[in-house]
């Protein structure tokens, strides 16, 4: 069995979000008053007290501009939660937010998509990966909220 490795948001470009957003609006930090929010730089759910943002991202885009890639009409921006201040990142290598239906969504060198997976039980990701990364095709994955669509994180091949 492979594992594979959940990407939360890097730190240069989370550097870059607590500054101005990939929407060009500038931080707005709030208190969870009730935690559970999805945060992309430690890949867990915040608690309840925590100072967090709710920020656009535009995970293909800041991609592509590392690889020379071209996403075109592929790119897309959305809401991600991250905290507000800098954070330690992830703590453990288990595979986060596994706990409801995801979209495993599959992408090209180009940043074109390729399709995707629905995932509906924590034990199927690995078969969704390896389902991806077996297509030579695929460059990276993204795992994505199915009631919303929104990023949750990034796994790459290898």
């Amino acid at each position: 069995m492979t594992t594979y490795t959940a990407h939360p948001i890097g730190p240069a470009a989370l550097k870059e979000l607590r500054d101005t957003d990939d929407a060009g609006r500038p931080l707005a930090p709030l208190t969870d008053e009730e935690g559970g929010a999805p945060l992309r730089c430690c890949l867990r759910r915040s608690e309840p007290g925590e100072r967090i943002a709710l920020v656009s991202y535009a995970p293909l885009r800041r991609w592509a501009a590392g690889t020379g890639a071209e996403p075109g009409a592929y790119d897309e921006q959305g809401p991600v939660f991250i905290h507000a201040d800098a954070c330690a990142g992830p703590a453990g290598q288990e595979l986060p937010f596994a706990n409801a239906h995801r979209t495993v969504r599959r992408y090209s060198a180009e940043g074109h998509i390729l399709g995707g997976r629905l995932v509906s039980t924590a034990d199927a990701f690995d078969e969704a990966f390896t389902a991806a990364f077996t297509d030579p095709e695929v460059a990276l994955v993204h795992v994505r909220a199915v009631e919303y669509g929104c990023f949750l994180y990034e796994v790459r091949r290898g």
